[in-house]
């Protein structure tokens, strides 16, 4: 499975984006997927997941709301909306798909694929 992110971007605080995760490949439509970002000397966190068919959708615990999850199978793509963009929420965003099972979503490496990442960057 290959992914590639786009939708990124240098934006102030308060506006919103919407990233995409395109994926390719025969296996993608079976694959759950998540969204995870990594600041600057920060681990990489999940910030949001959903399952193969698009009908689950998972947050982080710290996310309070201002993030939404979705799938569209027919254009196999990923989104995540931000919405209220915060400086803290500047990272490099990546999508990553596997089977997920046991939805342990949290954990990095229980995904096969991994994007290259879309970079956002909120100024105050």
């Amino acid at each position: 499975v290959h992914l590639e992110e786009s939708g990124g971007g240098l934006v102030q605080a308060g506006a919103s984006l919407r990233l995409s995760c395109a994926g390719s490949g025969p296996a993608f439509s079976g694959y759950a997927v998540a969204w995870f970002r990594q600041a600057p000397g920060d681990a990489r966190e999940l910030v949001a997941a959903i399952n193969w068919s698009g009908s689950k959708p998972f947050y982080a615990d710290s996310e309070n709301g201002r993030f939404t999850i979705s799938r569209d199978s027919a254009e196999s793509t990923v989104y995540l909306q931000i919405d209220n963009l915060k400086p803290e929420d500047t990272a490099v965003y990546y999508c990553a798909a596997g089977l997920l099972y046991n939805e342990n979503y949290y954990y990095p490496g229980e995904y096969d694929s991994w994007g290259q990442g879309t970079r956002v960057t909120v100024s105050s």
